[in-house]
């Protein structure tokens, strides 16, 4: 008869221990799988691990790319073609529209290191600021992979991406030669710009993945500034054996019509691609998909 009050106090007991111990194990696991250490350019930032509102001022398509959850996008990256049926229902917003971006309940926000306002952006939603160029096209994607919690699918893209872009570039250097150059050029409103190897437009496919060759103008005047402006009439001084020629739906290119342009040996050859400038002014892995396809085409089926 004495045994059984103290068996049952005993049973209680670790029954209330084990809960205890089960409740404090469990709310121990959730804090830690909502947030970690994003490690930014301005110091650490505790961010969410599955952010579900994202407000993207800059590197919206990287986002785009990893199947970020957006709720606001900026307005150029809202305008490209290419983004079109993935930004359904996302809202467009600026760095000067706080009360929208308030509105907007984002749990993220992703914007440049200029971006205006960005310390009261803080007091919104975390908020992570990427330097613009400081980072290469894969090294950028891969940074914005570790911050949605998505790095391994970031560099599994860009290991694979590389690789095939490699292969494509053997195949386009076999059939248009070694030495051959090639030039990539956007038409603007009253002039023309060239482009190094780091400023979109394809150029980090052509010249940095396929190795393909620069003029020497093109080397002089933008490699190291990443961009140069130069006149109609002096397109064909930084005109390669091929053209890519990033072409602006909303310019007058009449220049097109001209003697000067179709006298430039890649034109009258017909060594020019064209691409629409409006989608490929990034370079996140939807449109450097889509552009490594049309230099795929582009040069092998010519």
């Amino acid at each position: 008869m004495k045994k059984a009050p103290f068996f049952t106090i005993l049973m209680v007991c670790l029954l209330l221990a084990a809960c205890s111990s089960g409740e404090t194990k469990t709310d121990s696991s959730e804090e830690e799988s909502s947030t970690f250490t994003y490690e930014s350019e301005q110091g650490p930032v505790e961010v969410p691990k599955e952010p579900k509102r994202i407000v993207a001022l800059t590197n919206g398509p990287n986002v785009i790319s990893l199947e970020g959850k957006l709720v606001g996008i900026d307005e150029w990256t809202e305008m490209n073609p290419l983004f079109t049926d993935k930004l359904k229902d996302v809202e467009v917003v600026g760095d000067d529209q706080l009360e929208k971006i308030i509105e907007l309940d984002p749990d993220l926000i992703i914007a440049g290191s200029q971006t205006k306002n960005l310390d009261k952006m803080k007091e919104i939603a975390p908020t992570v600021a990427f330097t613009w160029g400081k980072l290469n096209y894969i090294d950028q994607q891969i940074e914005i992979g570790k911050l949605l919690n998505k790095e391994k699918e970031a560099k599994e893209w860009a290991d694979d991406f590389q690789e095939r872009a490699a292969t494509i570039g053997e195949e386009i250097r076999k059939k248009i030669g070694d030495d051959a150059t090639v030039s990539v050029i956007e038409t603007g409103q009253k002039e023309l710009y060239v482009f190094g190897n780091n400023y979109a437009r394809g150029s980090e496919i052509l010249y940095q993945a396929m190795k393909l060759n620069m003029p020497e103008a093109v080397k002089d005047n933008a490699l190291e500034t990443g961009i140069h402006v130069i006149s109609p009439e002096a397109v064909g001084d930084f005109t390669g054996d091929y053209l890519v020629l990033s072409k602006n739906p909303d310019v007058d290119n009449s220049f097109m019509e001209t003697d000067t342009w179709k006298n430039i040996p890649a034109v009258k050859n017909g060594h020019v691609i064209e691409i629409n400038s409006k989608e490929s002014t990034y370079s996140d892995p939807v449109t450097l998909e889509h552009l490594l396809k049309t230099f795929e085409d582009g040069f092998l089926e010519k």
